[in-house]
């Protein structure tokens, strides 16, 4: 497995597990489990595919090294997780 790749399952599963405290509280406020570990999945899916995008094509651009770029894909994520449970 390259770098790339590494980093892009890393960024994904830190942003899931980041984002997971949010989720696990509307889990437990809700009565319908099932659904919550539908949504989990799907949240766990969705944000390891936008660290894939954002890492290739901040990659493809060439303006900072995979560390710099997997911290940006790392905060965008976060952001997005965040404000989606909002």
């Amino acid at each position: 497995m390259n770098k790339l790749t590494k980093a892009q399952l890393t960024v994904g599963l830190l942003a899931f597990f980041a984002t997971m405290w949010s989720f696990v509280i509307q889990l437990l406020q809700t009565s319908d489990i099932l659904m919550g570990i539908v949504r989990i999945g799907i949240l766990l899916v969705v944000l390891i595919v936008l660290s894939v995008v954002l890492l290739g094509i901040l990659e493809w651009v060439d303006i900072f090294d995979l560390q710099t770029n997997s911290l940006l894909t790392f905060l965008v994520l976060i952001t997005i997780g965040i404000t989606a449970v909002i």
